[in-house]
């Protein structure tokens, strides 16, 4: 009876009534015990009533308004670094192991700690961050943040009081306690050292290592984020959580890269990927094969509240020397870092008078009377696009070829029939639409 007694206190403050009663029953009169199933299906429905009653009373504490009556205007998201981190928003990255991704992170969290695009991304204020390493103990994240340091030129005075590590051993945010889902300590002892010291961004790394839950379970990780975003909200702070992604090939910007539930995924508003650059990408940018793991691209795989970055991002893999070797280790370490990469301009650098030189060679045609082909199978000395590697020798063939193709769709260029006196038969060729020239 007390469970059934509490539950019906539960609608009456809540100000529920039974529609399908007496009308002359008053309000605070619980409905009668046989509405209520005696079947297992209503023990369950008493159970909920029971955690119901934990409402509280006040209509405030359930942040309910009439939009009607709301004249003001809401203030605007507090951003912090570019469309990576904002205030009282999870944000996160998602790469495969060896890609660079603390490295990359680590800088982005410096850029904000000094105030400074060391990244290449517009810091819209400075603020203090925590990180909490998850993975590597003091002494590897000392190394890499002075790799960053040294080749960056951050000085160690620009980020005392304003960058904070913590690499807690066993602590938990979340875990199992006789079979239900419980906080950890980690949850609290967050929420303390963001209070006292006035964090604006903690950052946990990985995401794996936070909880002891079950990473495939969609209701334990939506539990777990659901902790991180309370923290964000309450305390008005950014919370970013890097991850590793699921075993397979990866593709930029794929939102279901990272590993186990989607229920994290979908908890966060402003989620990354970070993957290497692919051998098609390095022969397009001229960057040879036994360098191109060196080069990573950022993409936006899952951005909520903000436009989607145009493009990618690209950073490139620089490695540190110390200086911090010892007479058992003379050498000392090479530590990573990374730096903001533009990869070349597919018509950057290129002269009106190199192109112009490559349309009249293209009109000219081939000394046997063949003409230049665009197609993107074309290949031998009948391929348009080696004519505007031999003017422009910078330019990769892929570069060379998609100007071709820029040339063709905007009408420079025109295909048409004509009689090849080599084959003996029809094939098309290229001519200049020559009012289209480049001036």
């Amino acid at each position: 009876m007390l469970a059934r007694d509490q539950g019906f206190e539960v609608f009456r403050r809540v100000g529920i009534t039974d529609d399908d009663g007496p009308a002359d029953r008053r309000q605070d009169e619980p409905p009668p015990h046989d509405s209520i199933p005696d079947s297992a299906d209503g023990e369950r429905v008493i159970d909920d009533i029971v955690e119901a009653s934990e409402i509280p009373a006040e209509s405030d504490c359930l942040d309910e308004w009439d939009a009607g009556e709301d004249f003001g205007t809401p203030p605007p998201r507090e951003w912090l670094l570019g469309n990576q981190f904002c205030r009282k928003f999870v944000s996160g990255l998602t790469a495969p192991g060896a890609t660079g991704k603390s490295a990359t992170r680590l800088v982005q969290y410096m850029s904000l700690a000094v105030a400074r695009a060391l990244a290449g991304q517009h810091v819209f204020k400075r603020c203090k961050v925590l990180i909490i390493s998850m993975e590597d103990d003091r002494d590897e994240l000392r190394r890499r943040i002075l790799a960053a340091c040294l080749h960056h030129g951050v000085d160690r005075d620009e980020l005392k009081g304003w960058l904070y590590c913590w690499t807690p051993k066993g602590l938990k945010l979340a875990h199992l306690k006789d079979g239900a889902r419980q906080k950890g300590p980690l949850e609290a002892l967050i929420r303390e050292k963001i209070k006292n010291r006035g964090i604006g961004l903690i950052a946990l790394d990985p995401f794996i290592k936070v909880h002891a839950l079950g990473e495939n379970d969609n209701d334990a990780m939506d539990y777990v984020c659901e902790l991180l975003t309370k923290i964000a909200i309450d305390l008005n702070v950014a919370v970013d959580i890097p991850q590793h992604t699921r075993k397979g090939q990866q593709t930029a910007g794929d939102a279901d890269a990272g590993r186990g539930a989607s229920s994290t995924r979908d908890a966060g508003r402003l989620f990354y990927t970070l993957t290497r650059m692919t051998e098609e990408e390095a022969k397009q940018f001229g960057i040879p094969a036994e360098q191109r793991a060196l080069y990573v691209r950022l993409d936006s795989s899952k951005v909520n509240i903000a436009p989607p970055s145009g493009g990618a991002t690209w950073f490139k893999l620089i490695g540190v020397r110390l200086d911090n070797g010892t007479a058992d280790y003379p050498a000392g370490d090479e530590v990573q870092t990374v730096e903001r990469w533009h990869p070349p301009e597919t018509w950057e650098d290129v002269t009106a008078a190199q192109l112009n030189a490559a349309l009249t060679d293209i009109e000219a045609g081939l000394p046997n009377g063949q003409r230049y082909s665009g197609a993107s199978a074309a290949k031998g000395v009948r391929a348009a696009w080696q004519l505007i590697q031999h003017h422009a020798p910078s330019r990769t063939e892929p570069q060379c070829r998609e100007i071709i193709r820029t040339w063709i769709k905007n009408g420079v260029l025109t295909e048409a029939e004509y009689d090849d006196p080599i084959e003996r038969k029809p094939r098309k060729g290229l001519s200049v639409c020559h009012a289209k020239r480049p001036s």
